[in-house]
């Protein structure tokens, strides 16, 4: 059957349609097309891809620097991508191009999560696939883990956690999981939140279509950090907080920031702006501001 405006029952730009039939279709984005795991020519960089969760199917993808020494080791980034929790991959080619910048040119390794998308799978599906990636990582923490890569060269004593927009949402809810459970088998030093994706008075439509549990206003812990009663216990002592001049976030990026400075936490905030772009640029661009943007995150996870 031919998608018609009239069985269209959600439109939600520019991530996806849903007609009555059950049927989802996902726009088009640039970018967002699957690449196979391998060497980057340009980089040097090496990545493969491994399942976290037998159980779910859900994969991660590794990527690692150029080795100078055996049994170096290396600060672990994990990271969570954006895409409204609901299109982009760890696997894609967007992915790829901003990792393989940050591993190379920072020498750190990097994990992709990658979390199973709603509507198929609704949120917080999502929260708890990147929460089994923190803790399938956090198997390695006595060298004896599935993955030799992270046994030989990743320090989880220096893990950081980054996502841009949604994935940014999910990076700060997995930290606060981790510093609620408490111990973990790893420390999570800092975490970079890009362009995060919080809610507001207003009911988010799209999030509570994927997330049936939730108002989708700002009652919602997920959507609101300052109602968590678990804020303060977040689990790392730095945090970064990027937001962009014209984005439709902005404010809210702030307000997280704002939040954070007040909450009882604990730790230190940091908060860097871009003037003149917009939402998830350095994921599109590669202007001076999008290189600019990157040094900062890479700043942040090489202070000692």
């Amino acid at each position: 059957m031919d998608s018609t405006t009239n069985d269209l029952v959600h439109d939600f730009p520019p991530f996806l349609k849903v007609y009555k039939d059950g049927r989802v279709e996902r726009y088009a984005l640039m970018g967002t097309d699957p690449i196979p795991a391998g060497l980057d020519p340009k980089t040097g960089v090496q990545s493969k891809d491994v399942v976290i969760s037998p159980e779910t199917g859900v994969k991660a993808r590794i990527f690692m620097p150029k080795i100078d020494q055996p049994g170096q080791k290396l600060p672990l980034l994990i990271h969570y991508h954006g895409g409204g929790f609901c299109i982009g991959s760890a696997l894609d080619n967007v992915t790829w191009n901003f990792l393989t910048y940050l591993v190379s040119q920072g020498n750190i390794m990097a994990i992709s999560v990658d979390y199973r998308l709603a509507p198929e799978h609704p949120l917080p599906i999502a929260y708890d696939d990147s929460w089994a990636g923190l803790q399938w990582v956090a198997s390695h923490s006595n060298v004896s883990g599935p993955e030799p890569w992270i046994n030989e060269h990743a320090d989880l004593n220096r893990v950081f956690l980054l996502g841009e927009s949604a994935g940014a949402n999910i990076t700060h809810n997995v930290a606060v999981r981790a510093g609620a459970v408490g111990s973990v088998g790893l420390k999570v030093v800092g975490i970079l939140i890009v362009h995060p994706f919080f809610g507001g008075k207003e009911t988010d439509e799209k999030y509570k279509y994927l997330c049936p549990t939730s108002s989708g206003r700002d009652d919602d812990p997920r959507l609101n950090p300052a109602v968590d009663p678990n804020l303060g216990k977040m689990a790392c002592q730095r945090v970064m907080v990027f937001v962009a001049e014209k984005d439709w976030l902005r404010n809210r990026g702030q307000a997280y920031y704002e939040t954070l400075g007040k909450s009882g936490w604990g730790g230190t905030v940091e908060f860097f702006e871009t003037k003149g772009e917009e939402h998830c640029f350095h994921m599109f661009k590669n202007n001076e501001e999008a290189e600019i943007l990157k040094e900062k995150m890479i700043d942040f996870i090489k202070v000692e």
